[in-house]
């Protein structure tokens, strides 16, 4: 909107920014600028154009600075009233992914048969009918949201891998999908990625790759067979061009490594979580191992064995997907990881929290007592119905098939069990 103030010849407009919730309010940004003319009638068109043009630009880069900043909020909405409830979502079959959606829509994906997704519009309280994405299709997780446009990308392997690899788009907040064309380049062995069945991907938020798209993707050797075991690694695959485009990353530091999860700390460094079902001798493969990069997930670094952290049950070197989110908390760096807490067979489904990047694990709170195999989480976003929410889809529950879980960080914190790792900081505030 633009107007003149004649006694100044100064020009003025407003930049306006219309929030996702209905009870927030409109925000608009007065913009002054002046003339260099004694008289605006005198101007010519293309001065004229060029300021409307500055204008505009300036008001773009404006919206797209709130727009970030809006991904990440307070902390006080994670520590309100605690809060659990668990509900099944899908029947039969495996292999569970959750994301929220830049307008607060829950979306949860499923399926070896076929991929299908759920979708809840009032914070996973209630669920919509099943969408199919891909009939037939084999669920390989990495579903990705694209803060930048909107989209929702889901991969599908033709089935268990390595397989032919399928990418789907929803440009409709997860309500309808269609195939889309990619183009996934080999990592620097030469190796091309399989994609199953790794956590959920993010948008970079931070630095200069900003706006990257990048989801954990694995090496399989060629066969998923004990024997090959010594030779897979886990790794990353990365677009910049919205999903049409995606680079492998170097391979995780450590062999034996398959499904994976990664979560984008507050100053930009990528931090990388990884099951592993073989070590070599001396190494622990029954608890998780991690890594960092700090070049937009090209490269790993900093290998580091998390003891606190359990892969599956720990009697088996087997493993087990775990999840993990990061609090769309702005400047903090707390993340949540999903795993079983058993001594065997999977189940006692638990939650583990850290306040510092992963560096370490202080608390932990079981969430459900009874079966609870693979698992992916993810947190609400802030200015939506889900901001101060957690989402945790895992295989079991108390109906069988999937089920997802609604909590806070508030609800872990209430009764939660002290790990020996670290300690809660003592002033949670914002």
């Amino acid at each position: 909107m633009i107007g003149e103030q004649a006694s100044t010849r100064r020009f003025y407009g407003f930049h306006c920014v219309w929030p996702r919730k209905k009870e927030m309010t409109t925000v608009c940004i007065p913009i002054v600028f002046r003339l260099p003319y004694a008289n605006p009638a005198s101007c010519s068109f293309p001065s004229m154009k060029k300021i409307l043009i500055t204008l505009l630009f300036a008001g773009l880069c404006l919206a797209e600075n709130l727009q970030a900043a809006g991904a990440e909020g307070p902390l006080k909405p994670h520590l309100g009233k605690p809060h659990l409830d668990i509900q099944q979502v899908f029947k039969g079959e495996r292999f569970g992914n959750i994301v929220v959606t830049m307008k607060g829509t829950v979306v949860a994906t499923w399926g070896t048969s076929h991929v299908r997704a759920k979708r809840s519009e009032d914070g996973g309280k209630t669920w919509g009918p099943e969408i199919v994405i891909a009939k037939p299709g084999f669920q390989c997780g990495g579903l990705t949201v694209d803060e930048s446009s909107g989209d929702i990308l889901a991969f599908v392997e033709d089935r268990h891998p390595p397989a032919p690899i399928r990418v789907f788009r929803s440009s409709d907040d997860g309500k309808s999908w269609k195939k889309i064309e990619v183009k996934i380049h080999p990592d620097s062995k030469g190796n091309a990625p399989s994609m199953h069945m790794n956590e959920h991907g993010i948008t970079l938020r931070h630095g200069k790759h900003k706006g990257r798209l990048i989801r954990p993707s694995r090496f399989y050797a060629g066969k998923n067979d004990r024997s090959k075991w010594p030779q897979h690694y886990t790794n990353a695959i990365y677009s910049d061009d919205g999903g049409k485009t995606w680079h492998t990353s170097d391979p995780f530091p450590a062999k034996g490594t398959g499904e994976a999860t990664l979560a984008e700390l507050a100053d930009g460094t990528i931090y990388y979580n990884s099951r592993r079902h073989w070590a070599e001798e001396g190494a622990n493969p029954r608890r998780r191992w991690t890594a960092t990069s700090t070049d937009g997930g090209k490269t790993w670094k900093n290998l580091k064995f998390c003891e606190v952290l359990p892969d599956g049950p720990q009697n088996t070197n087997y493993g087990c997907m775990a999840g993990l989110t990061r609090l769309a908390v702005k400047g903090h760096d707390i993340l949540i990881y999903s795993n079983c807490d058993s001594p065997s067979g999977r189940d006692h489904g638990t939650v583990w929290v850290s306040f510092d990047g992963g560096k370490t694990w202080p608390v932990k709170r079981l969430v459900f007592a009874g079966r609870h195999a693979y698992s992916s989480i993810t947190s609400g976003r802030p200015g939506t119905i889900t901001e101060g929410m957690i989402f945790h889809h895992f295989e079991g529950g108390p109906k069988g098939g999937s089920a997802v879980a609604r909590f806070n960080l508030a609800w872990i914190l209430e009764e939660g069990k002290a790990t020996g790792d670290g300690s809660i900081p003592k002033n949670l505030s914002n």
